[in-house]
């Protein structure tokens, strides 16, 4: 994807090609094209932006390899897989190519740095607002998406260690969808079909929560619904009753993150190690 840039004597050396790198087709990383784009306006900058139709470990290596014999300047990516992810994040980095990873992590790997927020706390703090609307007690169900995916694991893990510590709420079922919405609508469904008298749905990624969306109306469901990231859509259905709470990373912000953190490294600056774009809870 061409950015146009404003003319200016920076535009007399070649651009700079930076290349970002979603999990997945899905709106809310539609969201942070978007912010890249504005933020890149004014620079000399060319995006590649690239995703999988859906979660793809081997289009994800594919994609990072077509980058790196492309020479890019710089790669941001959201890693579906932490681990399997490091050898052709350190091949490109060993290239002199520079990778950042965004709302989930690979520190294991040579990455420069990671933009996002800190996902253990994330979870803690979504069993923070469930906690507060069953008044400590009920019964909830879980939706996440792929579970070799870091950032996933963590807001679990996060999410359980609270529950169990601070409440009396029982976690009926957990699944993961690997992020497909088909499989996301289909679990939803059975969860809800084994498990009538749940309280409450948490969804853990963007899939889970744009697809909770479809069920609750399908269903005309009045149950507690907690959804991951802010949308367009997800406050829609907020303010329509099929979303009872938005915990969110302030993914609309995360392109400008990336294109600065990039464009910095690339002048020869140093940068943070984590950018931290914080969690906030809609409505607090």
């Amino acid at each position: 994807m061409d950015i146009m840039p404003s003319p200016s004597a920076e535009f007399d050396k070649p651009p700079l090609v930076f290349g970002i790198i979603y999990p997945m087709v899905n709106p809310t990383y539609e969201t942070i094209t978007e912010n890249s784009e504005a933020a890149a306006t004014g620079h000399n900058i060319k995006l590649l932006v690239q995703a999988p139709d859906e979660a793809n470990l081997e289009q994800q290596i594919r994609i990072m390899e077509m980058m790196i014999k492309q020479e890019v300047d710089g790669i941001a990516i959201d890693p579906v897989d932490s681990k399997a992810l490091i050898p052709v994040i350190n091949k490109a980095v060993s290239k002199g190519i520079p990778v950042i990873c965004f709302e989930s992590d690979s520190p294991d790997s040579r990455r420069v740095a990671f933009i996002g927020a800190d996902n253990y706390e994330t979870g803690t703090i979504i069993g923070q607002a469930v906690n507060r609307l069953l008044n400590g007690k009920g019964m909830v169900l879980v939706e996440s998406g792929m579970p070799h995916m870091f950032g996933l694991s963590q807001r679990l893990a996060g999410l359980q260690d609270y529950l169990k510590e601070q409440s009396e709420i029982d976690v009926l079922d957990i699944r993961n969808n690997d992020g497909s919405e088909e499989g996301a609508m289909r679990q939803l469904e059975q969860m809800i079909s084994a498990h009538p008298h749940f309280s409450a749905l948490i969804n853990l990624d963007f899939v889970s929560s744009s697809s909770s969306i479809l069920v609750w109306k399908a269903k005309g469901l009045k149950r507690y619904n907690i959804a991951f990231g802010l949308t367009p859509a997800v406050k829609e259905s907020q303010a329509n009753g099929q979303i009872t709470r938005i915990i969110s990373q302030n993914e609309q912000h995360w392109g400008e993150a990336i294109i600065s953190t990039l464009l910095s490294i690339a002048n020869g600056q140093s940068v943070p190690e984590f950018v931290n774009t914080k969690i906030v809870e809609i409505p607090e």
